[in-house]
């Protein structure tokens, strides 16, 4: 299913702001381990001519974005997500796999899958062989998320996105990060068919405009920049 997924750039003062509007009326999100939200680390990755970038730069109106993604920098639960945007609507295909896994697809190397179109296993499969799909960057940063069940609504409050280029230090400790230089804080609503008007009314500002954020195009950039 593709669920609508709007982004926001913000400034620290509107996320402040806005995350206590939704600490009111809304719950946590059932998996954070504590009251400060959580931590994302993703390992992301594009193909030999760079075409997930080069899509998002041009705004090519579907694309795809391959990442494993850890959390709290820990290994235990570990990711495979392939995510689809179609416009404004998103639609992840997701699984969990093993360490042994993760090493493989990092050095370019395929792994079991289903044979299916619906398993990010073989969405990967077929971009390495057919593509060159190697991992890219690190992107990381805090989440505080919050959750609607009707319309499967989940607002998100993103800071601190970072990048890193040492691809090979993927779900260690202590990686070394370079900071965006700016927009580090984005606000992301997602939803499925609806969300109620009294959420949107309690994310008016005045001031936010929809915006077409990508933090892997930023950690690219940064990356880039700070080599160059």
């Amino acid at each position: 299913m593709y669920r609508v997924e709007d982004k926001y750039n913000c400034s620290e003062t509107e996320l402040y702001m806005l995350q206590k509007r939704m600490e009111a009326v809304l719950r946590p999100d059932s998996n954070e381990g504590g009251s400060e939200g959580y931590s994302i680390v993703s390992l992301y990755f594009d193909d030999l001519r760079d075409s997930c970038l080069q899509d998002t730069v041009d705004g090519v109106n579907r694309r795809n974005k391959y990442r494993i993604r850890i959390y709290n920098d820990s290994l235990d639960v570990i990711k495979l997500e392939v995510k689809t945007k179609q416009d404004n609507r998103i639609r992840k295909r997701s699984k969990t796999i093993s360490r042994t896994e993760m090493e493989k697809l990092m050095c370019g190397e395929c792994i079991a899958d289903e044979n299916s179109m619906e398993d990010p296993a073989t969405l990967f499969n077929l971009a390495i062989k057919s593509q060159g799909l190697r991992p890219k960057v690190i992107v990381a940063y805090e989440r505080k998320a919050y959750v609607y069940e009707p319309g499967n609504v989940r607002i998100t409050f993103d800071r601190n996105v970072r990048a890193s280029g040492r691809i090979e230090d993927f779900g260690k400790k202590n990686i070394s990060y370079d900071f965006l230089r700016e927009y580090d804080k984005v606000l992301e609503v997602k939803y499925d068919e609806f969300i109620p008007d009294y959420l949107l009314q309690l994310l008016e500002t005045g001031n936010l405009q929809q915006s077409a954020y990508s933090k892997y195009q930023l950690c690219r950039e940064t990356i880039d920049f700070c080599e160059n």
